[in-house]
């Protein structure tokens, strides 16, 4: 095996199972593996960065291929470094007016499209569907989005999640009803946003998990077993220290 894979192997397991210490208790495995995360994140961002803004967005058309309108963009940029210079820092403010505006114009009639009006299209559907040679047929397949039950649905939903945020009319007799219903629909909605963030958690934790088990081969020095025996006996060691020590104060 390369010796470049099978180092790539020790790393990952090891900073795995230091991240995986954190579960007995916060110590100094798990802080050293923290801090090379962050650390190496945030030097790759700054190389990404520097690889793909300065030179393929800035260097390359501009030096290369003569794209001098690309100094426009790159000045606006500059303006925004002026912020760290007290006596300039107000050229700053023009830059950042022109970046949120046009972000605010790109962002906003997206925002209007995606999640207004999307929403509205599906709540306005056809309760009933017109096909031809058939006259009016009515579809209950909750596995098509666009069938007339899911239609329905999603009708009965918005609209009692809407009226269970109508305050203006107390919620008795029917209209208790229907705000129990909208609670229903919030309540659903919310357990499978959270049940679909947690599954994306566990996605992650059997990706490690997978790793381990795989790195655990011959092939791979048996990377999982030496490295868990090292990582106990480091806590052990370290658990034993912080007992002998004596209490501040």
């Amino acid at each position: 095996m390369p010796f470049d894979t099978l180092l790539g192997a020790w790393i990952a397991t090891g900073l795995t199972l230091f991240i995986l210490s954190f579960l007995y208790e916060d110590n100094p495995l798990f802080k050293v593996a923290e801090h090379l995360y962050v650390g190496v994140s945030v030097g790759y961002t700054i190389v990404k960065a520097y690889d793909t803004v300065i030179i393929h967005l800035i260097y390359e058309p501009i030096v290369k291929q003569g794209d001098w309108s690309l100094l426009i963009p790159l000045s606006i940029g500059m303006l925004m470094l002026t912020r760290y210079v007290p006596k300039a820092a107000w050229l700053s403010r023009y830059a950042f007016a022109f970046i949120v505006g046009v972000g605010s114009g790109l962002a906003i009639p997206r925002t209007i499209s995606s999640y207004i009006l999307k929403q509205v299209e599906d709540t306005v559907r056809p309760l009933a569907s017109m096909v031809p040679g058939d006259g009016l047929t009515f579809s209950f397949n909750l596995l098509n989005p666009a069938s007339n039950l899911n239609t329905i649905i999603i009708l009965l939903g918005v609209t009692s999640v809407l009226f269970y945020f109508f305050f203006s009319v107390e919620h008795t007799g029917a209209g208790k009803a229907v705000a129990r219903t909208g609670i229903l629909f919030l309540m659903i909605s919310f357990g499978a946003a959270f049940g679909y963030t947690v599954m994306a958690r566990m996605s992650l934790l059997i990706g490690r998990l997978t790793d381990l088990i795989e790195f655990s081969d011959p092939s791979y020095g048996r990377a999982t077993l030496w490295l868990a025996a090292v990582t106990v006996a480091a806590l052990v060691i370290w658990a034993r220290q912080r007992r002998e020590q004596p209490p501040e104060g």
